[in-house]
């Protein structure tokens, strides 16, 4: 199963580029995500890297964070519907 793979990808977080490691699933959904924000994938994780900075200091799983914030985007989507 391909979206099961994971996928690396050289992002910009904040102007500072870094390599992002994850399932094609949550790429996709990162996508999705982007696109309903009407911004790229890198502009939604500059700004949830900005706000989990600003709010408790930084977080040691950036990776895992991202996956929990595609998570609680498919459940509100299904709530909303």
């Amino acid at each position: 199963m391909n979206l099961a793979q994971p996928l690396s990808r050289s992002v910009r977080l904040n102007g500072f580029a870094t390599c992002l490691r994850l399932e094609q699933i949550y790429w996709r959904i990162l996508e999705r995500i982007a696109k309903a924000n009407q911004c790229s994938v890198n502009t939604v994780l500059s700004y949830v890297d900005r706000e989990v900075h600003l709010r408790h200091g930084g977080v040691k799983n950036f990776s895992g964070l991202v996956r929990v914030i595609c998570v609680v985007f498919l459940l509100r989507l299904e709530v909303s519907r």
